[in-house]
């Protein structure tokens, strides 16, 4: 079985519901619930030891990206986060996994809320089948820094996209 990702929050290329979209705390202009969707995965390869998942926004005006949301360390006998599983004032991520900076400056869960106007953006959800237990990071360790720890631990992953276009 090939690795696989799905969501019971959204289907990939569909829009993002607003229980997903940044809420008005973050000062960005939307008003959204902040809740990181549900996902889960399967077919992972042998030799996974733990799972990573980002939220990654490709079209965002910043030259480099956007990213919304990392976990990494999570357990290998972990197969889905659940619904609001990236609010850092809730503990609904398993345990050992860590979240990590994001480009709004916190771990945790920052959900999509692009310039007004602007196309729609891409917003990839990816679990990574990691073959390391943990990876030598922390919770305020740079997104650019986990992408080059996941770079040379990946085994396999794979990515659901979810679309959202502010008005």
């Amino acid at each position: 079985m090939a690795f696989s990702v799905r969501s019971n929050s959204f289907k990939d290329g569909d829009y993002l519901p607003k229980p997903h979209i940044l809420s008005e705390d973050f000062g960005f202009g939307c008003a959204g619930g902040n809740q990181s969707p549900h996902l889960a995965w399967s077919g992972a390869p042998e030799g996974t030891k733990s799972f990573a998942v980002t939220c990654y926004d490709p079209d965002a005006p910043t030259g480099s990206g956007f990213w919304h949301w990392l976990v990494v360390n999570i357990p290998a006998n972990v197969t889905e986060l659940e619904l609001d599983a990236g609010n850092p004032r809730a503990p609904k991520l398993p345990a050992g996994a860590l979240q990590t900076r994001t480009d709004f400056g916190a771990p945790g869960y920052g959900g999509p809320c692009p310039p007004p106007g602007d196309h729609p953006h891409r917003y990839f959800f990816t679990v990574f089948a990691v073959g390391a237990e943990t990876l030598p990071v922390a919770a305020d360790t740079s997104a650019a820094v986990v992408g080059f720890n996941l770079h040379f631990n990946t085994l396999a992953k794979a990515a659901i996209v979810g679309l959202f276009k502010r008005d």
